[in-house]
């Protein structure tokens, strides 16, 4: 029977000790142990693989992925960087840029802009195609002008009071419909996902106009297309108590792990830990500081059970740096010219 609890261990748990991680690789390849068939079945894999979501908005996406491989959980996730599309800026044609922000820098601004718009309805423009068509291109035009309020206060020093358009958000971009786009899309679905994104700072006189085509791609293509910001995956976290647990030392262990993870309950008078949670947990391994309490906790994660959270790039274009934003095409008043991502 204690053979059999440790194959069934080394086979489907990841055991955390206070020195290392045992059970590391994958182990269940056919003939490997005996009286196991692990040998391809897809009837097989059809029943016990499932998906669930645990929790899903406009920004996030968590959902569990149960009885499958590292490998196939990983291609999941770099699938989901690099081949779903989307639309962003290709080129920008810049009439006038006063700003002290270079055109290249600009560009490389608009580029990372994330677009409400659906990629189904647009074709992938063919390559070498200068001019776009209602089929595979998104226009936008961006035309600010800063002036001086002449309604300031005088002692006034806010930047806010003192000049008119100073800061260009993507509030700022209109969309041009073209060829029949107007009639296909109601308005308001064609626009920036936030329209409170900083591009650009003006002083008075200084002006930024220019014209922006969007097209259909891929990540693979090119970062600025990638639908999501960070896209990871960990293995669900398995806790299971050797022992009861009672008064004082519920409470610190308790105090070891995340919140949510071990409840301490009234039981007959007495405070005792239960495991309520333990998806929660994010293995700090507090507990192996503790001598009387690690010996009672057993650390592992399931090792087909796969816990995996999407975040959308435009949860987090709030915090773009200037200075890795994707490159791209685009025609200066200088010429055209590439630059690279």
């Amino acid at each position: 029977m204690a053979a059999s609890q440790a194959v069934e261990e080394m086979r489907g748990r990841v055991v955390l000790g206070e020195f290392g991680v045992r059970n590391v690789h994958t182990t269940d390849f056919p003939g490997n142990y005996s009286g196991y068939d692990d040998a391809w079945d897809q009837d097989r894999f059809e029943k016990n693989f499932r998906v669930d979501v645990v929790h899903m908005d406009e920004n996030s996406l968590e959902f569990d992925m149960v009885g499958i491989d590292a490998a196939i959980a990983n291609a999941f996730r770099r699938i989901l960087l690099a081949e779903v599309p989307t639309m962003a800026v290709e080129k920008v044609l810049v009439y006038n840029n006063t700003s002290i922000v270079q055109d290249e820098i600009l560009a490389h601004r608009l580029g990372l802009i994330p677009i409400h718009a659906d990629p189904r309805l647009f074709e992938y423009r063919n390559q070498g195609d200068e001019d776009g068509t209602e089929i595979d291109t998104l226009q936008f035009r961006l035309q600010v002008r800063c002036t001086r309020n002449p309604h300031a206060a005088k002692d006034s020093s806010d930047p806010n009071e003192l000049y008119v358009n100073h800061k260009v958000y993507t509030r700022h971009m209109i969309w041009i419909p073209l060829g029949n786009q107007a009639d296909l899309f109601p308005e308001g679905t064609i626009r920036p996902v936030h329209d409170d994104i900083l591009i650009a700072q003006l002083r008075p006189g200084q002006e930024i106009d220019l014209l922006m085509h969007c097209v259909k791609g891929i990540g693979k293509d090119h970062a600025k297309f990638s639908p999501v910001a960070t896209a990871s995956y960990r293995l669900l976290p398995d806790i299971t108590l050797l022992e009861p647990v009672e008064g004082e030392a519920a409470e610190e262990l308790s105090r070891c792990f995340s919140p949510g993870v071990i409840e301490v309950q009234e039981v007959q008078g007495k405070k005792v830990a239960r495991v309520a949670n333990p998806r929660l947990d994010t293995f700090s391994r507090e507990i192996f500081r503790h001598e009387k309490l690690k010996k009672v906790v057993r650390l592992a994660r399931v090792r087909d059970h796969y816990i995996c959270k999407k975040h959308s790039a435009a949860a987090v274009a709030h915090t773009c740096n200037p200075s890795t934003l994707g490159g791209g095409r685009w025609i200066t008043r200088s010429g055209e010219r590439d630059y690279p991502g």
